[in-house]
């Protein structure tokens, strides 16, 4: 009987247990978007998860749209992960790289030479971003033109194979909540009226295009894809038929044989009945191992698994607090609380500090 603790195989990866880490931004990156050496502590020790996937990583420069968040694209940060990597591989773990472009969720500050972000429109979103002044409102971008999106593509190939190169098991492209890649897949942001704009054909081709040059360059093994098909998160509008779009653009990647996709049920850190969707019939349309997220709790996470409405259940809160959350979950112990206070930014504080079941609680 398959469990939330019983091994599997995703891909060419094998894992201890369908218990996941989701990737979460914790903006304490070092200079030059290099992960800081206290990430190394913060991924070794929630590293009983069956697979850790990394806080969103941009693909180059011009990927970034938060203060203080890790590259993967240079020598330098390469090395740095892969010390973080060692270190998780140490303790039995897996861990796989968020790969990240930001589009229009970035800040002129945070952009080289304090360029325009770029994305699929030249419509600024109504949300915020972190930056050295704090939240702050987005740049309006300029809309990408189409003989720049090949040289996109080859940053998503070279981002993973720095990924692999830095000790990684793999990589997920973050194609969720409402960055690049959302911008052009929803119609309510993509307003181009060349071959990545309009029909769905067109507004799934760079999703499609990024994963063939990804999972040509690692293997599908070892190439998964995050999605929130609903999730307004960053100023994303519903899409007039999100149910057809994904499952055409999931039907479309079919053939490289993922390693898993990761899907969002509802609201990003939000209500999951947010908007109708039917994700049993999306998960139709992929064969291979279905992970899903959002608010789930103990028993939702262990009937998910028994019942084959998923194979894996990633956490995204509950393991910052929670640095041994598998064992807690296996155990049925008490949950630690979270600090709203030390999510972004900052030092060991919320990060490194919080205590397991064999430590004693420090007020």
């Amino acid at each position: 009987m398959r469990t939330l603790f019983s091994p599997l195989r995703v891909g060419e990866i094998d894992l201890a247990n369908r218990i996941v880490m989701a990737p979460l931004t914790r903006n304490r990156a070092a200079p030059g978007q290099v992960p800081s050496t206290l990430a190394i502590d913060y991924y070794r020790q929630r590293a009983t998860a069956g697979l850790i996937i990394s806080e969103a990583t941009q693909i180059s420069p011009a990927g970034q749209g938060y203060l203080d968040t890790p590259g993967i694209y240079n020598a330098e940060q390469v090395a740095a992960w892969q010390r973080i990597t060692a270190a998780v591989h140490a303790e039995g773990g897996r861990m796989v790289a968020q790969l990240w472009h930001v589009g229009r969720i970035s800040h002129v500050s945070l952009q080289p030479a304090g360029q325009a972000p770029v994305s699929s429109t030249a419509r600024r979103a109504d949300t915020k971003t972190f930056t050295s002044n704090g939240f702050v409102d987005v740049s309006t971008p300029r809309a990408l033109r189409t003989d720049e999106i090949p040289a996109l593509i080859a940053s998503y190939r070279h981002a993973a194979r720095c990924a692999l190169d830095a000790g990684f098991d793999g990589v997920e492209v973050h194609g969720a909540n409402g960055y690049l890649i959302e911008q052009f897949l929803r119609d309510s942001i993509n307003d181009r009226s060349d071959e990545y704009g309009g029909s769905i054909a067109n507004r799934t081709r760079l999703l499609v295009e990024v994963m063939q040059a990804v999972a040509g360059e690692i293997g599908g093994g070892r190439t998964g894809l995050r999605l929130s098909p609903v999730t307004p998160a960053n100023d994303a509008a519903q899409d007039s038929n999100p149910q057809a779009l994904f499952e055409q653009a999931l039907a479309q990647l079919a053939p490289l044989q993922l390693a898993f996709i990761e899907v969002v049920e509802g609201q990003t850190a939000g209500p999951r009945d947010f908007a109708p969707f039917d994700y049993a019939a999306l998960r139709s349309r992929f064969n291979g191992p279905w992970m899903v997220n959002n608010g789930y709790q103990r028993q939702m996470a262990l009937d998910a698994v028994a019942t084959g409405a998923a194979d894996l259940v990633s956490f995204g809160r509950p393991f910052i607090c929670n640095p041994d959350l598998v064992r807690r979950l296996r155990e049925n112990a008490a949950w630690n609380a979270l600090d709203p206070s030390t999510l972004y930014g900052g030092g060991t504080k919320g990060y490194t500090d919080y205590p397991t079941l064999d430590e004693p609680v420090t007020a």
